[in-house]
């Protein structure tokens, strides 16, 4: 049993989207939903309109790659990989010169198991040895609405290089109270096959299809 690429992206969104119960109408015990909670996604400081032109790099601490796949079509699982590094040269009135591009060291996956990230690790799936790092160089940026784009460009895994989408959403803009530098934040999502790029240990019992969800912050230079 496979999930369907659309459940792997209602699973993305909830990892996306950090989230925070508040209590439903009424409050809790006062008859009106008492007790219920609804989640609230998280809302990030300014507008696009706050964005400053020029050249950004990532934050590495703040910058994380999270991979789920259906483990055996009973439920989600993720994983991350961080420490990525990389530049983002963008003017928000021309959207579509923008420049990105992005190394993350593949021996950064982390897992809630020792043992699976160590076997992710090996030559069985992502090769970590031979192939160090994953990178994603973007060819165009289109506009797709107020705070939204979809990012076009090539993705090199396990030493494979094949075409991606990564569909972004602005997240915030400020300055960093502890850098004092200009800051901003974006969500990105991209699905992909892992076969495709030469990782097939288990499929289809571990799906083919696996999310990807970007949470990306850039500090001006």
């Amino acid at each position: 049993m496979r999930a369907t690429p659309i459940a792997l992206i209602l699973a993305a969104a909830a990892l996306a989207a950090p989230v925070i119960a508040q209590p439903g109408p009424g409050g809790p015990g006062s008859g009106g939903g008492g007790g219920r909670e609804r989640m609230e996604m998280l809302r990030g400081s300014g507008t696009p309109a706050d964005v400053k032109a020029g050249t950004y790099v990532i934050e590495p601490a703040h910058t994380q790659v999270t991979f789920s796949v259906s483990h055996m079509g009973i439920s989600p699982f993720a994983g991350t990989f961080s420490g990525g590094s990389g530049s983002l040269t963008l003017d928000p009135a021309k959207l579509s010169a923008t420049k990105l591009s992005v190394t993350v060291p593949v021996t950064s996956v982390q897992t809630t198991s020792d043992k699976l990230t160590e076997e992710l690790r090996s030559a069985d799936w992502l090769d970590a040895a031979k192939f160090p790092t994953a990178t994603f160089v973007a060819s165009s940026v289109t506009p797709r609405g107020p705070d939204s784009a979809s990012i076009d460009g090539t993705l090199t895994l396990h030493g494979v290089s094949k075409p991606v989408t990564i569909m972004a959403r602005f997240f915030g803009a400020a300055q960093n109270p502890m850098s004092k530098k200009d800051s901003i934040g974006f969500i990105g999502r991209a699905l992909i096959k892992r076969s495709e790029f030469g990782v097939t240990k288990y499929v289809p019992m571990v799906s083919d299809e696996t999310v990807l969800v970007i949470n990306a912050a850039f500090e001006k230079q």
